[in-house]
C-alpha cells in the first residue's frame, strides 16, 4: 500500500512544529521537511533533533531553491547531516550551481522536475542531462509540475519512460499558471490517472497541497484518487492516533 503524506512547507511554511501538530489527527506514513528558504536550514537541523518523528515511515528534506552561489558549499555540507540519517533530500536542479558539490550526497539526493518557469529540468531530454553530472541521484518527480508544462500528459509520460526507475518519490498538488502549488481538483486527478501507473508502487506520495483541517482528509483522498487507490483502512486506522 503506497505512504501518503505531506510537506510542512505546504502546510506551515518554515513552522515545522506547527505543520506536525496540523497532522497530529491524520494517519500520515511520510513527511517531507521543507526548508526552501536558506535560512530555514539550521532551524531544521536543529528541529529534527528533538522532534519526534517516528511515526513516520518516510522522512525526506527539501533542499533550499534560491541562494548565493557562495553559500553552496555550507548547505551542501548541511544536507549531508539529513543523508547520513539516510533521508533523501530533494533539490531543484536550477539551484545548483557546482555539481561537483551535490555528487557527495550520492543516491540521497532527488532531483525534482521543474514548472514552466524554468529553464532547465522540465523534460525528459533535460532531466537526461541533468544525471549525467549526477549520475547516483534519483528523482523526485512531480507530477502537477509535468501537468502544467504539458497539460496533454504527454511529457509526464516521457519523463516516467525514461527516468521512472529513478523515482524515490511524488510531488502531487495542482499548480496554477502561475506557477503556484493549489489543492488538487477532480479535474487534476483525472489527468494524473493517464500516467500514474507509470510510477513505481512502493513510492511515497508527498502532497504540496495547502490544506487545513477537513480539507487535509480531502486531499489525501484525492491524491489516493490520482494513483487509483483508496485509503478507507488508513482513515479508520487514523481516527485511534
Amino acid at each position: 500500500m503506497r505512504k501518503y503524506g505531506f510537506s510542512t512547507g505546504a502546510l506551515a511554511f518554515g513552522d515545522f512544529a506547527r505543520a506536525l501538530e496540523l497532522l497530529e489527527n491524520v494517519f500520515v506514513e511520510a513527511i517531507e521537511l521543507s526548508a526552501l528558504r536558506p535560512e530555514e536550514l539550521v532551524p531544521l537541523m536543529a528541529f529534527v533533533t528533538k522532534a519526534n518523528l517516528s511515526r513516520f515511515s518516510f522522512v525526506s528534506v527539501h533542499a533550499p531553491a534560491g541562494y548565493s552561489a557562495w553559500e553552496e558549499a555550507e548547505i551542501v555540507r548541511h544536507l549531508q547531516a539529513f543523508a547520513e540519517r539516510g533521508w533523501p533530500i530533494v533539490v531543484h536542479p536550477d539551484a545548483i550551481n557546482r555539481f561537483t558539490l551535490w555528487t557527495e550526497l550520492g543516491e540521497h539526493l532527488l532531483v525534482e522536475n521543474m514548472d514552466k518557469r524554468k529553464s532547465i529540468g522540465r523534460t525528459a531530454r533535460e532531466l537526461t542531462q541533468i544525471y549525467w553530472e549526477l549520475p547516483k541521484a534519483g528523482m523526485c518527480f512531480d507530477i502537477a509540475h509535468a501537468r502544467q508544462f504539458d497539460t496533454s500528459m504527454t511529457e509526464a509520460y516521457k519523463i516516467l519512460r525514461d527516468h521512472g526507475d529513478r523515482i524515490r518519490q511524488v510531488h502531487i498538488s495542482e499548480v496554477t499558471t502561475s506557477s503556484k502549488h493549489d489543492r488538487i481538483s477532480p479535474t487534476a486527478v483525472r489527468a494524473y490517472q493517464e500516467v500514474s501507473g507509470l510510477v513505481p508502487p512502493d513510492v511515497p506520495i508527498i502532497l504540496e497541497t495547502p490544506a487545513e483541517g477537513e480539507q487535509l482528509e480531502e486531499q489525501l483522498d484525492l491524491a489516493a484518487a490520482a494513483f487509483n487507490s483508496s485509503r478507507a483502512g488508513q482513515r479508520r486506522a487514523g481516527s485511534v492516533l
